[in-house]
């Protein structure tokens, strides 16, 4: 009962972030400020391999970053749908690029949330930090570093994975090569997000890897190929139209004659400037603002549940939402959003969320449960203990190859990259307890695995097909997209074998 109330307290926190970041989208719709920042990112390249890495991979993962959830996917889709990307295309981009941004998405909330709930509670997790001297949130950051590592080396190949994708399944001649003839714009692209991405995981923390990387990335690569740096030698295009097959298209056609753009664009991209600095300086530690945002008077907990010692507390000001949804009521002023409008926009909001909460209030629960279970009159380790000591047995330290998988699949299953690790997590780091492996690395590989995982979750593909009018066809999607897929897991899982032995 009391790891139920805790999760439905984490279930919460985590709608609450969901609610203001998709708030602070349907502002920029209803102001008119989406139409300047669609047109910012698109009159870049004529090239649609360099249009898919800005608008998917750069500003996907600036939105991953920021929201999560499936967001980059349900943005950057439509987007390239509006450049004249094929439907079945401009989906199939979305998902590809949820993989590196995932882990530290929504503000770092699969770390933040999905690890630390995960371990945070666990007596065998505590006794053996205790007795290697470490703190939890030291043993966390070092959890961080380790996935920004594994994510910046295997994910700054992902746009070229993306344009190859691009071209061999949707261009005319059906053509890897074609793919590879952007190599100097993907890799740049790759690496001007990763090198910041590891940078901030490594000094910061989780909560601003992705969100740092993907603006950075997006102002150097737009700058640099505007002045013709990294261009590929041919501009490359789809066939027309007519020569496309019709299963390609799906039932939405977004008008790209928006008309003249109403604000600048500087004042567009404002808001989601003004979240990134608004984010540093509430997390900066050298700053006072942390400390007053999470003191005890402003926090709302509530100890010893139902005598367990399980402890379940919010920090209603410090989360993300407060910053979302105060940079929300700013976008309102600034661009001149009438009380009805503010309304369309709550309205919107409330609707997506509403799908979301009903997968959240009986997932989150549940994972809590199954954490919990260690807490029983009999004295019986936990079921993720339990299962740790069972695997231990008959994989051995083979198991570093095969961690990668479990966080896709239990990202798969539940949707959600926080969910796969608040739910494997301690599973993971029993097992490589019991294998006497360094722990925080094959927690890592957990959480890299489920951020892999996420370009086939159901959630993000129902989410990718929707927004374009591909609903039905999702099984099309995942057939492509479970390859790039499959390079992210097997290269986490190689990697972390590696390391661990040496």
């Amino acid at each position: 009962m009391a790891g139920a109330v805790r999760g439905l307290v984490i279930a919460i926190n985590i709608l609450l972030i969901i609610f203001g970041a998709i708030l602070l989208l349907e502002t920029l719709k209803v102001g008119g400020a989406i139409s300047t920042i669609r047109h910012s990112l698109t009159t870049i390249s004529a090239d649609r391999r360099v249009q898919a890495i800005v608008v998917a991979w750069l500003f996907g993962a600036f939105i991953e970053g920021a929201a999560g959830f499936g967001t980059p996917a349900a943005v950057a889709a439509p987007l390239l749908l509006a450049l004249g990307f094929p439907a079945m295309a401009a989906a199939t981009c979305g998902l590809i690029i949820q993989s590196t941004p995932v882990s530290f998405g929504a503000i770092g909330t699969p770390i933040l949330l999905g690890v630390n709930t995960g371990l945070s509670n666990a007596p065998e997790v505590l006794t053996n930090l205790q007795q290697q001297g470490l703190s939890f949130p030291d043993y966390l950051q070092a959890i961080t570093v380790r996935v920004a590592f594994l994510h910046a080396i295997i994910g700054t190949l992902i746009p070229l994975v993306l344009v190859c994708v691009l071209t061999r399944f949707y261009g005319a001649n059906r053509s890897w090569r074609e793919g590879l003839g952007a190599w100097k714009v993907a890799l740049f692209a790759g690496v001007c997000l990763t090198g910041p991405y590891f940078l901030v995981g490594w000094l910061l923390g989780p909560e601003f890897p992705s969100l740092v990387g993907g603006l950075l990335g997006l102002a150097v690569v737009s700058t640099a190929v505007r002045k013709g740096f990294f261009r590929p030698d041919k501009v490359w295009d789809f066939a027309p139209r007519r020569e496309q097959p019709n299963d390609w298209w799906g039932d939405i056609e977004i008008n790209t004659n928006t008309g003249p753009l109403r604000w600048s664009v500087v004042r567009s991209w404002s808001c989601y400037v003004l979240v990134a600095v608004l984010l540093v300086l509430t997390r900066l530690e050298s700053l006072p603002v942390k400390d007053w945002l999470t003191s005890p008077k402003v926090t709302i907990e509530s100890k010893d549940l139902f005598g367990t010692g399980i402890t379940a507390k919010s920090q209603l000001l410090y989360s993300p939402f407060a910053i979302f949804a105060v940079v929300s009521a700013v976008g309102w002023f600034l661009f001149r959003i009438r009380p009805s409008g503010a309304v369309e926009a709550l309205r919107a909001t409330g609707k997506t969320i509403l799908k979301a909460g009903v997968v959240l209030i009986f997932a989150v629960p549940m994972v809590q449960i199954f954490i919990n279970s260690g807490v029983n009159a009999s004295s019986l380790p936990s079921m993720p203990i339990a299962l740790a000591e069972a695997v231990a047995r008959a994989v051995g330290r083979a198991w570093a190859i095969a961690a990668p998988w479990i966080g896709a699949l239990g990202a798969f299953v539940a949707g959600s990259n926080t969910i796969s690790n608040m739910t494997f997590s301690l599973f993971q780091w029993g097992v490589a307890d019991r294998l006497g492996m360094e722990t925080a690395w094959v927690v890592a590989q957990q959480a890299v695995g489920g951020a892999g995982g996420n370009m086939i979750c159901i959630h993000n593909v129902v989410a990718a097909s929707a927004v374009v009018g591909l609903v039905g066809r999702e099984g099309s999607l995942i057939r492509i997209t479970v390859l790039p897929m499959i390079y992210y897991l097997t290269a986490a899982g190689l990697i972390g074998f590696f390391i661990l032995l040496l």
